[in-house]
C-alpha cells in the first residue's frame, strides 16, 4: 500500500529536521496565517493523538465521527523540536501498527463524517498520507523561506515558493 509507504517515511524525516536545523529556523513563520514548521510537527502530533486513530477505530465500528479544527482543538505546547519529533515517532509507531492490521476488505468500511458525509476508511487512510506530505511540505517551503530572501539575483528562482510576496 502506497499509503503505507508515505507514513512509514514521515517520523524519520522530522526526527532528522529537528535533529540538525536550529530552533530559530524551525519557528520561523514564512508568512501571515501560515505555520511554522514546529506548528506543522505540532500538528502531525495533534492528528495522530486525536484524529487518525480514533478514525479508524470509528470506521472499524462503523461509528460516525466528529471534524477536527486545529485552530481550536490543537495544542499549543512548547516542547523542543527533538522532544516534539520524539513523540511524533512514538505515536506513528503505534498507529502504524494499527494499520497493519486493516485488511483490503476494510478499505470499503464507512461512517459519517461531520462535515464531509459518508466516507471510507481507503478514503481516510489516502488522507492521512496525503496530510503528511501537505504538512512536510508546508514546513519546508516555511523552513525555504530565508534563503530565497537571501539569494540575490536568483531569487526569481523561487517565485513559486515565495511566501514574503503574498505578505500585506
Amino acid at each position: 500500500m502506497d499509503a503505507y509507504a508515505v507514513l512509514s517515511t514521515t517520523a524519520a524525516r522530522w526526527q532528522s529536521l529537528t535533529e540538525t536545523l536550529p530552533v530559530e529556523l524551525l519557528s520561523r513563520a514564512p508568512a501571515i496565517n501560515e505555520w511554522s514548521a514546529i506548528e506543522c510537527l505540532q500538528h502531525l502530533v495533534d492528528t495522530e493523538k486525536w484524529v487518525f486513530p480514533v478514525r479508524i477505530k470509528a470506521l472499524l465500528a462503523g461509528q460516525d465521527f466528529q471534524a477536527f479544527d486545529p485552530e481550536t482543538q490543537g495544542t499549543k505546547q512548547s516542547p523542543t523540536p527533538a522532544e516534539l519529533a520524539a513523540e511524533f515517532s512514538r505515536l506513528r509507531a503505534v498507529n502504524l501498527e494499527t494499520l497493519k492490521t486493516v485488511t483490503a476488505s476494510d478499505l470499503g468500511r464507512t461512517a459519517r463524517h461531520s462535515e464531509l458525509g459518508l466516507v471510507t476508511l481507503g478514503e481516510l487512510i489516502h488522507e492521512w498520507a496525503g496530510h503528511d506530505l501537505m504538512h512536510t511540505v508546508q514546513a519546508e517551503r516555511a523552513l525555504l523561506q530565508p534563503f530565497i530572501a537571501g539569494c540575490g539575483p536568483w531569487r526569481f528562482y523561487f517565485a513559486d515558493h515565495d511566501l514574503s510576496r503574498d505578505q500585506v
